[in-house]
């Protein structure tokens, strides 16, 4: 098989959109699969948070570029947009665009990724086989073949469980008809099923104080409603972040609005608690777990949001030359830049296809999933990864070589839970 493929984009998130975006650029044949029905489907699962980093941070410079050819208005830098804007006036806009319109596949679930006709094991010029990427849509299994990969996934689809120990907790997934695994819309949709209960929210960083500003809201209406928060940190003043040290205003501003719930008590804060058991007590839930090393539970939750992170999903890599962190499951050149333990957002320095690269010649894994369980990752981080790779592609190794990144300094990230 000497002919040329494509360059094949797993993901049509904002990463992955702006990956499409470069390899216009440079003149590259690409396609890519996203398994939603529209691009920026896990944006959409939280459509009406509105994302401390400002417009002009959450759009990538080479995909603006070909919007602007096209006609479109950039939105106000300095403003914020929800996740559902960044779908609707940014993500969908660049996927109609007649560059990359013909060369997106949405509905797709990619279920292999492998080198065509050989395995694993074999070595002797595994190069020169191309990739195989096997895709479900509409019950039937698709293939297509590539000459390089670009997996931007992301982790929003496998969010991490309840559970201390990093794995589920016993009884989480008897009582998952009562867990909510993301930051659900309490005054929209969810309302009915958050209005007047006792709600645990459990997590410590951003996602987590967007859930309980959301439920404060719902409270505001409901008066009745009960909002407990769930940390793993030895007290929440571990999760208030920055406030206004961090050069994003709008992230700081959640750990200060966090604070005043909390001092107000409007917010009953059960910390330090790691979870190692749910229970269901009639219709009400039980939790339970370590409070320092002293047993501990918490009675008559109704309902238990959990955002505790997310992690990588490997499970379609099988068949290829990966490697991961054995802590973070970050691509491992990335783990020391990463690592929550020691830096936040702003302390993490650019890089690109260098430190990406896998023993698997021309597969990288971008965007938040680069990072692994890291919290870390920013929007422009995955976009300068791209930019680089792409570059790569092409042959510009200059380009590819040169950090192009430029980044606010922020407040503190943390580790999801210490």
């Amino acid at each position: 098989m000497s002919r040329s493929f494509p360059i094949a984009i797993i993901g049509g998130g904002p990463v992955g959109m702006a990956a499409a975006a470069h390899l216009v650029k440079r003149n590259k044949s690409f396609i890519l699969i996203e398994k939603g029905k529209e691009v920026g489907p896990s944006l959409l699962q939280w459509k009406h948070v509105r994302l401390f980093s400002p417009w002009e941070y959450t759009i990538d410079r080479v995909a603006e570029e070909l919007l602007v050819s096209h006609g479109w208005t950039s939105p106000p830098k300095e403003e914020l947009p929800t996740g559902g804007e960044m779908v609707r006036d940014y993500l969908q806009p660049l996927a109609q665009l007649p560059e990359i319109k013909p060369h997106i596949i949405t509905g797709g679930r990619v279920v292999a990724l492998q080198r065509y006709g050989i395995d694993k094991m074999k070595t002797k010029g595994r190069e020169t086989f191309p990739f195989e990427v096997i895709y479900e849509k509409d019950g039937e299994t698709h293939q297509v073949f590539a000459s390089g990969v670009i997996d931007a996934t992301g982790t929003w689809e496998t969010p991490n469980p309840a559970g201390a120990s990093g794995n589920i907790a016993i009884g989480e997934n008897n009582n998952k008809a009562h867990i909510y695994y993301g930051i659900p819309e309490a005054t929209g949709v969810h309302r009915s099923r958050y209005a007047g209960k006792v709600v645990a929210v459990v997590g410590s960083g951003h996602s987590a104080i967007n859930s309980l500003l959301e439920l404060d809201r719902l409270k505001e209406e409901v008066p009745e409603t009960k909002i407990l928060w769930v940390l793993r940190k030895k007290t929440a003043n571990e999760a208030y972040g920055g406030g206004e040290d961090d050069a994003l205003p709008a992230r700081g501003a959640l750990g200060t609005k966090a604070r005043l719930l909390v001092k107000e008590g409007r917010v009953e804060v059960h910390s330090p608690f790691r979870i190692d058991r749910v229970k269901s007590e009639g219709d009400k839930l039980q939790i339970k777990g370590l409070t320092g090393h002293q047993t501990a539970q918490i009675e008559g939750v109704d309902e238990i949001i959990v955002n505790t992170g997310a992690r990588p999903d490997f499970s379609y890599h099988r068949e290829l030359r990966y490697q991961a962190d054995h802590a973070l499951e970050s691509v491992p050149a990335l783990a020391e830049l990463i690592d929550p333990n020691v830096h936040s957002c702003g302390t993490v320095r650019a890089h690109g296809e260098a430190e990406l690269r896998q023993p698997e010649k021309n597969f990288y894994i971008v965007g938040s999933k680069s990072y692994g369980r890291a919290p870390t990752f920013l929007m422009a981080t995955g976009y300068e990864q791209v930019r680089s790779i792409a570059a790569a592609f092409a042959g510009d190794w200059e380009a590819s070589l040169k950090v192009e990144l430029q980044l606010p300094e922020t407040g503190v990230c943390g580790v999801p839970e210490s």
